[in-house]
């Protein structure tokens, strides 16, 4: 369980399925907001705080230690973002950089003195808010420079199925400003340990040619991150075989309680879904569609983080939590469409020349509605 205090307060609106080898451009443009599911979702704590008013909440916290502690807990690994400490970055190839955020119109300077050309921003506005920066000026500056643009693709920070969902329209806008711009291309989320690493990694893996895990490891030799390989992979057989979803049902069989909730699938774990109560049958439904792929979560029974014990559950990670889980698979798949999704989400995906000129052609026509 993991427990958030930084994510955006409504879930990814799904594109609609698809079957065809060559899909038409997901409409991913929904994910960042728009209506409802029919499942009301709220937030972990079940308001709708903003980070901004957490820390307000909190004057004595020191925000880049409760930053650094849910960025352990959301990605498993221990990572540190001191944001005191000023803007940090490597270069990944010579045209490509990752870092942490931008704080201010200076950075901008710095960027420019050694030929950034493009500034590729992937905080949402809770992350500004946390650590007050203001975006606005940024922008403004860059702007007024005309040397440097500054382009924002919004990803929820610690949601790898955020990401997945994402990357294709994130990419897609990276390759056309990249190829315009030329320079060099600064990509940076708040750290620039997640988030910025995973679209810089897939990046090299649709558009420069590297195997995922050859591309992984210049990556980790150059800044040690934690990219959600998984999401490249997903979003990578997405894009090739189609973004097919099915239809899931999870219960809870305990009538005497008064509320049943559930985090983590596909919301993360800084939300929740209620269950609906069946009188009849006296248990707690949640039907949802999903996409293919693992899903991890875990049941809020009155207010208690609780697992399954009659549904799958995953053995405990390193700080001894367990999640129940559950794989969704695809309906209707072909042989050919089954062995693809299959290499391309196995330990090492690569892509043959006619597939990754394939994503090329379809990033170069993606366009968000």
């Amino acid at each position: 369980m993991n427990c958030l205090q930084h994510l955006l307060k409504e879930p990814p609106i799904l594109a609609g399925s698809r079957s065809m080898r060559r899909p038409s451009p997901l409409n991913l443009a929904m994910v960042r907001g728009g209506s409802r599911r029919s499942n009301t979702v709220k937030t972990a704590s079940g308001t709708s705080t903003s980070s901004a008013e957490n820390s307000a909440m909190e004057p004595g916290a020191d925000k880049s230690d409760t930053y650094s502690t849910n960025m352990t807990q959301a990605m498993g690994a221990a990572l540190t973002y001191r944001h005191e400490l000023g803007m940090n970055y490597n270069f990944i190839c010579p045209d490509l950089i990752v870092g942490s955020c931008l704080q201010s119109p200076s950075d901008v300077d710095k960027l420019r003195e050694i030929g950034v050309k493009t500034v590729f921003c992937l905080q949402q506005d809770p992350d500004l808010e946390y650590f007050g920066v203001d975006i606005c000026a940024i922008q403004d500056y860059c702007l007024e420079c005309k040397d440097i643009e500054h382009c924002r693709e919004e990803v929820r920070d610690f949601d790898a199925f955020d990401l997945r969902l994402r990357l294709p329209a994130v990419i897609s806008k990276l390759y056309k400003l990249a190829s315009h711009n030329g320079g060099i291309t600064y990509i940076h989320c708040t750290a620039g340990l997640g988030r910025a690493p995973a679209v810089a990694l897939a990046y090299m893996f649709w558009i420069l040619g590297y195997n995922l895990n050859e591309g992984h490891q210049l990556l980790q030799s150059k800044r040690p991150s934690f990219p959600k390989l998984e999401a490249i992979k997903l979003a990578t057989a997405d894009i090739l075989t189609g973004l097919s979803k099915n239809c899931i049902t999870l219960k809870w069989k305990n009538g005497s309680c008064s509320s049943v909730e559930i985090s983590g699938l596909d919301i993360g774990w800084g939300q929740k879904i209620p269950l609906a109560y069946d009188e009849e049958k006296r248990a707690w439904f949640l039907e949802r569609e999903l996409p293919e792929g693992r899903y991890e979560y875990k049941y809020v029974v009155d207010g208690n983080w609780v697992c399954n014990e009659h549904e799958m559950k995953t053995k405990p990670n390193a700080d001894g939590h367990v999640n129940n889980y559950i794989q969704v698979a695809r309906d209707g798949t072909s042989d050919e469409e089954k062995a693809m999704r299959e290499r391309l989400t196995g330990p090492d995906p690569d892509l043959t020349k006619e597939e990754r000129l394939m994503i090329k052609e379809y990033l170069e026509q993606y366009t968000e509605q």
